[in-house]
């Protein structure tokens, strides 16, 4: 009996440190992917900002000139963002030539899709790139430029060309392609880029850092 009952403790106490192992290989292993996620996801947005503004259109330091997304913002035209995500600002001698947002687009076909959307001072539009998407191979994907040029039809563009009620994909009475056989995905793209086209506009003399005027004081009874 008292073989037994040592034999039991000696399994049970090999099952646990086994289990204590594998947990910590587990984590480990967890925190190691996620900070590489996290590497990619932030090399592949480096790379789309010197897609979306070409080097020898600036002189600054793009990835380091940014804003904070603070309370002085509308961020719910920007979607849910990561405490992280900033403005990126493009300067030409020291004037703003183009910002460049972080959006989301919360309503992708699988998940959120997050996307960079430059617009330069005018309001029309640099470029967007598609940063981070589990869309369907084959279909959803196509808003990767990799995948599909589809993504080269916002440059240019602004809420006034076309008008802001022809901002949506074709199948909903608006100018902008869809995807055969995929409506969803491309659907939500346009409507993450006609929101940060809203938010520029919204906050324009922030972002271009543009001195708004004072009204003058009005006597009192006036």
């Amino acid at each position: 009996m008292n073989d037994l009952l040592q034999s039991i403790r000696r399994n049970a106490i090999g099952l646990g440190l086994f289990a204590l192992v594998t947990a910590g290989a587990i984590a480990v292993a967890k925190v190691a992917t996620s900070e590489r996620i996290e590497r990619n996801i932030e090399l592949a947005q480096a790379r789309a900002l010197n897609e979306i503004v070409a080097v020898g259109s600036y002189n600054n330091d793009l990835l380091n000139d940014t804003l904070a997304i603070d309370q002085r913002f509308n961020q719910q035209l920007l979607g849910p963002l990561k405490a992280s995500d900033t403005i990126h600002l493009a300067r030409r001698d020291g004037e703003v030539s183009t910002v460049i947002l972080p959006v989301v687009a919360p309503d992708g076909y699988t998940m959120e899709i997050r996307l960079l959307v430059g617009i330069h001072a005018d309001g029309s539009i640099a470029g967007v790139r598609i940063t981070e998407h589990r869309e369907t191979p084959g279909l959803g994907d196509k808003i990767d430029l990799k995948k599909s040029p589809w993504v080269l039809e916002f440059n240019g563009k602004s809420l006034s060309n076309p008008a802001e009620e022809r901002w949506a994909v074709k199948k909903d009475g608006g100018d902008f392609d869809q995807f055969t056989g995929a409506t969803i995905t491309p659907r939500a793209v346009v409507k993450a880029v006609k929101h940060a086209q809203l938010f520029f506009r919204q906050h324009q003399n922030i972002l271009l850092n543009r001195q708004v005027a004072k009204q003058p004081a009005t006597a009192s009874g006036e």
